[in-house]
């Protein structure tokens, strides 16, 4: 038995050891890329919004989503960008993450010539692998919240994009405990599928033409 508990011991010592450091990489790596003032991100033509549900599990609005949704309207209203990408998970067609995006910035006066809607973004190495490779982009802006953001650029530089962030207004710590949570095993996995396992989309398919106006 002692030899056993000795693997085990190895074992967890080494995937600890790998959730510390791959936290620390992504967050360290990309923090530069990150913009929390709106006022201060340069122009892009392409801004990728990431899905998230419009309501939470007990029907409420999902403040994620709000402010998301908030964020991608500001820059856009303020000619910093000149046309979305919505990308989200699309499972059923009770679930439709970037439809539900396309109703909410139309609601804020984002035209739909603006947008584009991605339905295979089930995953953040999905959304961000296919802006590039489907929708030809390798330079745009990423909309999402602070935690989420800095996985999302160490996808995009290591898929050789050119991407930075406008953060979105983060929910109260005590709501977004489980997220956040989440989100810190979700930065092992994204290190394990980018230089271990080489995870692809699950989905790709042909290519699509975006016919970008500028913003007025």
């Amino acid at each position: 038995m002692r030899w056993l508990k000795r693997i085990v011991l190895t074992i967890a010592i080494l995937f600890g050891s790998l959730f510390i450091i791959s936290n620390l990489w992504i967050v360290r790596s990309t923090r530069d890329r990150v913009f929390f003032d709106l006022n201060k991100v340069p122009h892009h033509r392409i801004a990728l919004v990431l899905g998230t549900s419009h309501r939470t599990s007990k029907g409420d609005p999902n403040p994620f989503f709000e402010k998301r949704i908030e964020t991608a309207a500001a820059l856009y209203n303020k000619g910093k960008i000149d046309h979305l990408i919505l990308s989200g998970d699309n499972r059923s067609i009770y679930y439709n993450e970037p439809m539900a995006m396309l109703k909410a910035l139309l609601k804020k006066g984002v035209p739909a010539s603006a947008i584009t809607l991605d339905y295979a973004g089930l995953r953040t190495l999905d959304s961000i692998v296919r802006c590039k490779k489907i929708f030809g982009q390798n330079k745009f802006i990423i909309i999402t919240q602070p935690f989420h953001s800095y996985r999302a650029l160490f996808i995009s530089r290591y898929h050789d994009i050119n991407a930075i962030a406008m953060v979105a207004e983060e929910p109260d710590f005590e709501y977004s405990v489980k997220v956040r949570v989440r989100e810190y095993a979700a930065r092992t996995k994204a290190v394990l599928d980018l230089y271990v396992l080489k995870t692809p989309p699950r989905f790709l398919g042909r290519k699509e033409q975006i016919d970008v106006q500028e913003a007025k």
